[in-house]
């Protein structure tokens, strides 16, 4: 029997906020354990959170990205659960009346776009961290309590493990261009909690699920998805039953392996929170967040290949980052072609930050830098191939394209008696392939383009060293 995979996503995005959702402790990543916490994180009794209106507008234009509904009205509930990283014994979130529903995102696969449901988009506070030591014992960092989250829940409209890791990219980049979360996997500010069930292929009841809980790379999403899907269809294959269950990726091992039964909603006991007033959203508050809105990688993708006459493939690399495609647009407004422009980001830039680790906002070459950079080239002052050197050294050190050419003496040779003597002495050094060029190898053009700019340092002028090997190899 053929089975169908039915996948859902929560995802958990921490709010770019400089402090928590209820007080005014910091939200710096990184911060010496509970150092950054107070009565009102901690949960002590006869404290009462305020709730910081900046999370609120992040989740409001995060909602509007994804073509979500705002609710005008919203509130907070408690959801009740004991567990040692939650001091209060409850998380503060929404429940019932959350303040986005019913909206979408776009995702391309195989050439083809598609529409993947947001159900709902929440906010509510994180829990402190658990650490378990090697000799036994377990602290709690309750530094991260009260970190703003919002929770973006998507319908099972997700059929595969490589869809589901193009909604979370999509998801991220959303999350990024909007500056409302850094999307930062490794630190946890982006995580995901994904919902699997299979049933046979055409039928349109949902099987039983189980969740797979805090997936933080794509790579994982997949590759847990993809264990967990085939775990299914052999129970089912042989007859057997699917727990309801909540289970954890193992990366070590590549399993899922079981954590403890599913929750339902009622298992947590929600009720309205008592010391929140309900949140009431206004239409010109809305308009005023509309208005701040940047422009969006979709409709920024279509606006390079429109505007600027790139290649799908060229518009979708650079606009995957807010930071990028505008590095880019700053390239093209000081003067470079934007076909030129985005050959040198997509070969020579992005792979010595990829070498390096780095993203373009820890980059220190200019977007004016590489312009000037072209300009030599098409005044014929370097090569292509001296530019490439220029270019590396500009991205490591980032002096200026002029700086680097005067202090090295890369000018090129463009002087046709300079070229023909170099060309001279190659011929008088390889008599045996310069009379094989006469008899008609002429394939060997190419080694003596190559002994010449070896002679002349990659400094000669190409495409006049060409011109000038074909006249004198011919004169007989």
């Amino acid at each position: 029997m053929q089975y169908e995979a039915v996948i859902g996503l929560e995802v958990h995005a921490q709010l770019l906020t400089e402090s928590k959702i209820f007080c005014s402790c910091s939200t710096k990543f990184g911060a010496e354990p509970n150092t950054q916490v107070c009565p009102v994180c901690l949960g002590m009794p006869g404290v009462l959170p305020v709730l910081n209106k900046k999370a609120v507008e992040y989740t409001i234009k995060t909602g509007l990205a994804m073509n979500c509904r705002i609710a005008s009205y919203s509130r907070f509930a408690r959801k009740n659960y004991f567990y040692p990283d939650l001091p209060k014994g409850y998380q503060i979130s929404q429940y019932e009346l959350p303040l986005c529903e019913d909206g979408y995102l776009e995702i391309v696969v195989d050439g083809e776009r598609k529409k993947i449901r947001i159900k709902r988009i929440h906010l509510e506070e994180d829990a402190g961290k658990n650490i378990h030591d090697a000799s036994g014992f377990s602290f709690v960092d309750f530094n991260r309590t009260g970190v703003p989250l919002i929770e973006i829940v998507s319908e099972p409209d997700i059929r595969s493990p490589k869809e589901a890791a193009l909604y979370m990219k999509k998801l991220r980049a959303i999350l990024r261009y909007l500056g409302v979360c850094d999307g930062n996997l490794e630190q946890g500010s982006l995580r995901c909690d994904a919902n699997v069930s299979v049933r046979p292929l055409g039928s349109t009841e949902f099987g039983v699920k189980t969740e797979i809980k805090n997936i933080n790379s794509f790579r994982f999403v997949e590759k847990a998805l993809e264990y967990e899907i085939k775990r299914q269809i052999k129970l089912l294959s042989m007859g057997e039953k699917i727990i309801q269950e909540t289970r954890l990726w193992d990366a070590q091992t590549g399993t899922t392996q079981s954590m403890r039964s599913k929750e339902e909603a009622h298992d947590y006991r929600y009720f309205p929170e008592p010391d929140l007033v309900p949140v009431v959203v206004s239409e010109e508050w809305i308009e005023k967040i509309k208005r701040d809105m940047p422009e969006l990688p979709d409709h920024k993708f279509e606006r390079f290949i429109r505007e600027y006459g790139l290649p799908q493939y060229d518009a979708e690399i650079l606009t995957e980052e807010r930071a990028l495609a505008e590095w880019f647009e700053e390239a093209v407004n000081s003067g470079g072609k934007p076909k030129e422009v985005s050959n040198w980001i997509m070969v020579e830039l992005l792979r010595l930050l990829n070498e390096d680790g780095k993203d373009i906002t820890e980059c220190s070459l200019t977007p004016s830098k590489l312009v000037e950079l072209l300009m030599l080239i098409e005044k014929g002052t370097i090569n292509r191939n001296t530019a490439k050197d220029v270019f590396e050294e500009m991205y490591r050190t980032g002096k200026s394209a002029e700086t680097i050419v005067k202090e090295k003496g890369l000018t090129q040779i463009s002087d046709s008696s300079v070229i023909i003597e170099a060309i001279k002495e190659v011929m008088e050094k390889n008599p045996k392939e310069v009379e094989r060029f006469r008899a008609g190898e002429e394939k060997l053009i190419g080694f003596f383009v190559g002994q010449v700019m070896k002679l002349t340092k990659g400094k000669a002028n190409p495409k006049l060293v060409n011109e000038l090997i074909l006249k004198l190899l011919k004169e007989e």
